[in-house]
């Protein structure tokens, strides 16, 4: 007898809606363009209701509601870049010692020129190395910046008239604290004299200065952001108990900071940009988003994410289940029915479905169309076949970087399909991109709830100059239903109730 739950009408509705276009999942899918890859050190700027986004890799991104974004090649970006607006134009900063300035943030930018009066290294000027200039609500402008290495943090009032001139001696507002063990170097925090303080940003609500800041060094997965508080945008600065404001060592979003803070316009919602670390190249580096949240004493918190989640100005609707993933490690689960079309020797097909951005699998050269399928409810002949109802699907794909400096070499475009079965044998088409055109190297779809028990990508196209490589693959979803065993067991009778069971008993009770 099959034990299928059954979605009310209403519950299936509400499940498509927030399926469809309404979420978004780390790492952020990108998009790639001639000039520019978003690998890293994030910043964000909103203007007139859009965001303005650029990135270590060059180049300058746009959207209209933090989701959904387009590219555009613009020159002068520097590494590690700041965008700011001051006085009706726009200013770009980084790892230089120039400023560039624009009358719109798509550019162009044109060089001011270097900074002026920074005095001797004592005060703090190492050169320009992750600069943000800060705006206050009076119009003042300020500069902030890393001393490098367990130096720390400074901060400079600048001349309004002049953004390249500093208006006084810099103030050091803090440096790398050993008592703060996520500072130091290391995947386990084991330097106790070894740090890398880098990336300020700042940001001011409700009369508190939030000055965000990273440590450990970008080569560790254990690279997190924290911050400091203050009344004032040169402090003094106080150390927040509940700091660090987001780490992850695990999963496959991991090495979480130097990032910015965005409000979303019209709102008191905060979102919070990173760079997230792989594990291991050629995975590279991605951009991950999750929500800032205040408590009652002014204190942020932030909650790392890697499956999907409501897009900004959205909240989760009522009812509907959170997906999680259903596809980790069923490769070659005990028992299971998975399978692939082929893999090399070093890059097995498990390495897709791991929940580790350190292994790659990759297909045989010769594998014209891969496929991996992925069988979600392995099971003994004693075990409830359990049936899940899937709804989104992430792709990495090995990073294509150095795909976006020159313009001779086509961009990286990746087409596939996702589809779904009960039985293995007869598939339904959920995700079609099989003309896909637009360039990305991480790729996050949504579709429909549907129930199933296998589901089967097929890549059907991918730059042929370089090797196909798949970090993940994870389709997201929720239990729901079950078949019986096929050999009875006595536990059986003791498993909770599914829905179609819950109802149907609460209608004889009706009845009687």
């Amino acid at each position: 007898m099959k034990l299928k739950s059954i979605f009310t009408i209403g519950l299936v509705l509400l499940s498509s809606v927030a399926a469809m276009g309404q979420r978004f999942c780390n790492p952020l899918p990108m998009v790639i363009g001639q000039g520019g890859y978003a690998g890293g050190d994030v910043s964000v700027l909103e203007h007139n209701g859009m965001y303005y986004m650029c990135c270590s890799g060059g180049g300058m991104w746009y959207s209209d509601d933090l989701l959904n974004w387009d590219f555009q090649q613009v020159a002068n970006i520097p590494g590690a870049p700041d965008i700011a607006k001051y006085n009706g134009k726009f200013y770009v900063t980084g790892n230089s010692d120039h400023v560039f300035e624009a009358t719109d943030p798509l550019g162009p930018y044109t060089d001011l020129g270097e900074y002026k009066n920074m005095g001797p290294v004592e005060w703090g000027w190492n050169g320009g190395f992750d600069t943000k200039i800060f705006v206050d609500k009076d119009n003042q402008p300020y500069l902030f910046w890393s001393g490098r290495g367990i130096s720390g943090i400074y901060g400079v009032r600048l001349d309004p008239n002049d953004l390249t001139r500093f208006a006084e001696k810099p103030t050091h507002l803090f440096g790398f604290n050993p008592i703060h063990a996520w500072e130091r170097y290391g995947e386990m925090n084991e330097y106790p004299g070894v740090a890398w303080i880098e990336g300020p940003w700042v940001i001011e609500r409700n009369g508190i200065y939030y000055l965000q800041y990273s440590a450990s060094g970008t080569q560790w997965k254990s690279y997190a952001s924290g911050y400091y508080t203050a009344t004032s945008p040169l402090g003094p600065y106080t150390y927040a108990p509940n700091n660090p404001l987001i780490k992850k060592t695990e999963g496959l979003v991991t090495g979480t900071a130097h990032g910015s803070m965005v409000q979303l316009a019209g709102t008191d919602e905060w979102y919070q940009f990173y760079t997230t670390v792989l594990s291991n190249p050629p995975g590279g580096r991605r951009i991950g988003m999750d929500r800032i949240v205040f408590d009652e004493d002014g204190l942020m918190s932030c909650v790392v994410t890697d499956s999907p989640q409501p897009a900004p100005g959205t909240d989760a609707i009522k009812g509907t289940p959170a997906s999680i993933p259903v596809t980790i490690n069923k490769m070659n689960a005990m028992n299971a029915l998975s399978k692939f079309s082929s893999q090399q020797p070093g890059y097995p097909a498990s390495f897709a479905v791991d929940n580790y951005s350190g292994t790659v699998w990759m297909p045989e050269t010769t594998d014209k169309q891969p496929q991996l399928v992925i069988e979600l409810s392995p099971a003994t002949r004693f075990d409830v076949v359990q049936h899940f109802n899937v709804d989104a699907m992430r792709i990495m794909f090995t990073a294509q970087r150095r795909f976006s400096r020159d313009a001779s070499v086509e961009l990286p475009v990746f087409k596939y399909t996702l589809e779904v079965s009960q039985d293995g044998e007869t598939y339904t088409t959920v995700v079609d991109k099989s003309n896909n055109t637009v360039s990305k190297d991480t790729v996050f779809d949504e579709f429909k709830p549907t129930n199933c028990r296998f589901v089967r990508l097929t890549i059907i196209d991918w730059p042929k100059s370089s090797p196909l490589g798949i970090v993940d693959f994870t389709v997201f979803g929720y239990p729901d239903g079950w078949d019986a065993p096929e050999v009875a067991s006595p536990v059986f009778s003791n498993l909770p109730l599914d829905r179609e069971q819950r109802a149907q008993q609460q209608q004889q009770q009706r009845n009687r």
